[in-house]
């Protein structure tokens, strides 16, 4: 449990204005990673915000200005001592959808228990909070007790490009014995949340072209062929009416027991009846199983139909899949099933990376369990993995990681949408458990020491 003078000075620092002027300075940076006009506000954030930040806790600070730069920053106590490496991303998605007239994406607005701008909650506001829970730390007791590497990329919300790489090229910089993170929501505002990895998204696009220009749907109907009705004939073969997967081998693994187990405690997702696998429940979907999603789906002119057969038709779906699930062939797979099923004239491609998650078993899950459980008084959630999508596998796979999710977000927070906001009680609760963890592993008793 946190000392109860360090759980005030959290309490003060989130209500206390001075996490409010953090995030301020943090969310005027326009770090749009899908607009090139982003890169000089991504290297002031790194360079001019959080350098400095991290250098007056004793951080020897680089930042890498690479197509997508990175920040990487190491504070060294004892090489005895456990190490714990933290990611966050700098970028943000753009503001194409618009926002309340009287709200500025890049201007913090505080309203009622809300603090509203891009980034209050994927991600800065997490990350920030995460530093913050160092610092404090570090004034309470002198010393961490542990090792510290931050890496924070500024590309994740575009796919994350090059942090694989990066992370080869500096696998001794990035050692640790286990990685913690924040990202992505809680399940609830209410219920702090650990998960141990992530679905994985693979892009498909399927097209029919016949033709190069659309044909009289009088003097044409019924000699030739329609390729929106062969495309979505082609859909409905791979997933029908109620959101089914209709081919076998990208069916998710059975969920093993430990997980079922894991997930029973899981608040149920608001779900529309009658839809997904229906042998399981509402959280095993989301959270243990596969899908397909129709992204988009276009021929003709929708908002301005003629009496024509269109030429060409397209639809772009995401194949969302958890560990275990085989991509490596998803595009050989996809061609094969339409084959067989008569839609030799749908092209297909397809491209997509393997999920990953930690086990339940991991020493350093059961450890994080035994602290967070009482810390939360009984309110954490522990998910398998989170339904979205995080480069977990980058931790995992290229440098051999634990990891650790400890999301300061919810749901409703509106990220990847229009006016994004950071409640004021979930960063305080999420500061606290994430700093109930550092104490812990700072107090020696994590699975190294």
């Amino acid at each position: 449990m946190l000392p109860e003078d360090l759980r005030l000075a959290a309490d003060t620092y989130v209500t206390g204005g001075e996490f409010e002027a953090d995030l301020a300075r943090a969310v005027a940076h326009r770090t749009v990673s899908s607009d090139p006009s982003g890169r000089p506000h991504v290297l002031a954030y790194l360079t001019d915000q959080l350098g400095p930040t991290l250098r007056d806790s004793g951080f020897q600070v680089a930042v890498h200005e690479t197509a997508a730069p990175f920040l990487l920053a190491t504070r060294r106590e004892d090489p005895d001592l456990a190490t714990v490496l933290l990611y966050g991303h700098a970028d943000v998605v753009d503001v194409s959808i618009p926002w309340r007239a009287d709200l500025d994406p890049w201007t913090l607005t505080r309203e009622g228990d809300r603090w509203y701008g891009r980034g209050s909650a994927d991600n800065k506001g997490q990350h920030l909070l995460n530093l913050a829970a160092l610092r404090l730390l570090l004034a309470h007791r002198g010393r961490l007790g542990f090792n510290v590497t931050v890496l924070v990329e500024s590309a994740e919300e575009v796919g994350s490009p090059g942090l694989a790489e990066f992370a080869a090229a500096h696998r001794d910089d990035l050692r640790a014995d286990v990685l913690v993170a924040s990202d992505g929501p809680r399940v609830a505002a209410d219920r702090p949340t650990l998960f141990l990895g992530t679905r994985a998204a693979a892009q498909v696009q399927l097209d029919v072209d016949l033709r190069p220009d659309a044909r009289h749907s009088g003097n044409w109907g019924g000699v030739l062929r329609n390729p929106a009705t062969t495309l979505a004939a082609a859909v409905a073969s791979l997933v029908d009416g109620d959101g089914r997967l209709q081919v076998p081998a990208l069916q998710a693994p059975p969920v093993d027991d430990e997980v079922r187990a894991a997930l029973r405690a899981v608040p149920e997702p608001e779900n529309s009846p009658g839809w997904g696998d229906p042998d399981r429940t509402p959280a095993e979907r989301l959270h243990a199983g596969n899908t397909l999603e129709v992204l988009a789906l276009g021929a003709g002119d929708v908002d301005h139909p003629v009496g024509a057969i269109p030429g060409r038709a397209r639809a772009v779906l995401q194949f969302r899949h958890v560990a275990g699930t085989d991509v490596g062939r998803l595009e050989e797979v996809l061609r094969e099933h339409l084959d067989a099923h008569g839609f030799a004239e749908v092209t297909v491609r397809a491209h997509g990376e393997p999920a990953s998650r930690t086990p339940l078993s991991d020493p350093w899950v059961r450890w994080a369990r035994s602290v967070l459980e009482p810390a939360t008084d009984g309110r954490l959630v522990v998910l398998p993995s989170l339904g979205g999508t995080l480069p977990n596998g980058v931790f995992t796979d290229v440098l051999g990681l634990p990891t650790l999710w400890v999301p300061h977000s919810y749901p409703g927070c509106g990220q990847h949408a229009a006016d994004e906001h950071l409640p004021v009680e979930v960063a305080r609760d999420g500061l606290r458990t994430v700093l109930s963890l550092f104490t812990a592993l700072g107090n020696g008793s994590g699975p190294r020491q």
